[in-house]
Parts: C-alpha cells; sequence; structure tokens
C-alpha cells in the first residue's frame, strides 16, 4: 500500500495513479463570502479562469479580493485520478494540483488582470514546491478555457520571463499551460478556508518582480 507520507515529484502514470472513485464531493454549502453557489447557475456573459499555484487556501483568498470576481472554489486539477481526496492528492499519487476556480465578470475585470494576479502573487519557477509546501500538488499551472485565454496566459509568460530576467531573477519558468481539464471540487472545509480560519495557515509569497502585462509596459 502506498505511504501517504512520501512526497514524489514526478507526475504518475495512468498505470500507477489512484483508482479514485465515480461520485464526486458533496458541496452542501454556498460561497462564505459571496453567499453564491459554488456550482452556479451563473449569470449569461460571466467567465471562467482556473489557475493554481501554490495552497489553494491562500490562492483562494487573494482572487476573491479581486473586484469582479463572481464566485471562488478549490479544487483539483491536472491529474488522472477522478474525485480525489485531499489525502490521495496530497500523496502524490493522483497528478492533481491544489487549483482556484473562479468565474469572473470581463465587463468589470480582465483576464489579463487576473494573470498579473496570478503571476504576482506565487513564484513560477520553483517547479514540484512553492516555498516551503513541496510536492507535485503545489505546482504551478494556468488552465484555459478559450484560445483568447490560452494566447493571453502564453504572452504573460513571456512578458513575465522578461521582467524576471530583468531583476537578475533566470530561472526558468515551469508554469503549466494547458486547455483546462476536469475540475474536481475539494472537500467543503477546503472551501473559503481563510474565511473559516482567518489566521491560518497562507503560504503565498511572490517574487517581488512586477508582471507587465496590462500596463502598457514593454516587455
Amino acid at each position: 500500500m502506498f505511504s501517504f507520507a512520501r512526497k514524489p515529484l514526478a507526475l504518475p502514470d495512468a498505470d500507477s495513479a489512484l483508482p479514485g472513485r465515480s461520485s464526486a464531493m458533496p458541496l452542501p454549502n454556498p460561497h462564505l463570502v459571496t453567499g453564491r453557489k459554488l456550482t452556479g447557475p451563473c449569470p449569461a456573459g460571466l467567465e471562467m479562469a482556473d489557475f493554481g499555484l501554490g495552497c489553494f487556501w491562500g490562492a483562494e483568498r487573494k482572487f476573491w479580493q479581486v473586484p469582479g470576481i463572481y464566485v471562488t472554489a478549490v479544487g483539483y486539477q491536472g491529474g488522472l485520478t477522478p474525485n480525489p481526496t485531499y489525502e490521495e492528492v496530497c500523496s502524490g499519487m493522483t497528478g492533481h494540483t491544489e487549483a482556484v476556480r473562479m468565474v469572473f465578470d470581463p465587463a468589470r475585470v480582465s483576464y489579463e488582470t487576473l494573470l498579473k494576479t496570478f503571476w504576482e502573487s506565487h513564484n513560477p519557477t520553483q517547479g514540484m514546491r512553492q516555498g516551503n509546501d513541496v510536492g507535485t500538488q503545489y505546482r504551478s499551472a494556468i488552465y484555459t478555457h478559450s484560445t483568447a485565454q490560452q494566447d493571453a496566459a502564453l504572452a504573460s509568460r513571456d512578458a513575465y520571463r522578461v521582467a524576471l530576467a530583468q531583476a537578475g531573477r533566470n530561472d526558468p519558468i515551469t508554469t503549466e499551460i494547458a486547455a483546462a481539464p476536469p475540475f474536481y471540487f475539494a472537500e467543503d472545509y477546503h472551501q473559503q478556508y481563510l474565511a473559516k480560519n482567518p489566521g491560518g495557515y497562507c503560504g503565498l509569497g511572490g517574487t517581488g518582480v512586477a508582471c507587465p502585462i496590462g500596463t502598457g509596459v514593454e516587455a
């Protein structure tokens, strides 16, 4: 039996990934901050964005504070195991990263603004970790929902790569950018964790380098 105490730093393949389950995680509560249902329905004209930037407790709070965000939720994304539990994701044997899903109003906040928040809120050069949090579930990721989002994500990565180099930080960006795979909602106690536990752990820490997108600064 696999020991959850181990922290593999390579993603599992289909033969070694945990099998998961067919039933989704129950989500009995609305969003603690907005009062809106985590699973919708949402008003017409809103869009969706998915980001992984380390521990999802602090990441979710970072985004629900952005004006124009309709609702946020945390979950598991980018792996192989259907409907995983938190313990299974932490084992490294599901392939998922901890992710934040947000629904936003593009008339109030641009996707580029969300990308800027993403890049500046964590260190995207650390591979399978974020600060002291080590494991495949802490890797950096942008999962896109349209060609326009994919193009914007790639352009923002390139712009931030230049900004990091100009600041003397030459480690390569390891952020995964891909079309959005299935998103599995995390357990209810993880949702809006830092609203429920204001003094709780937040491992977010950026590089201190601003991302130039949306500022008129040439990359």
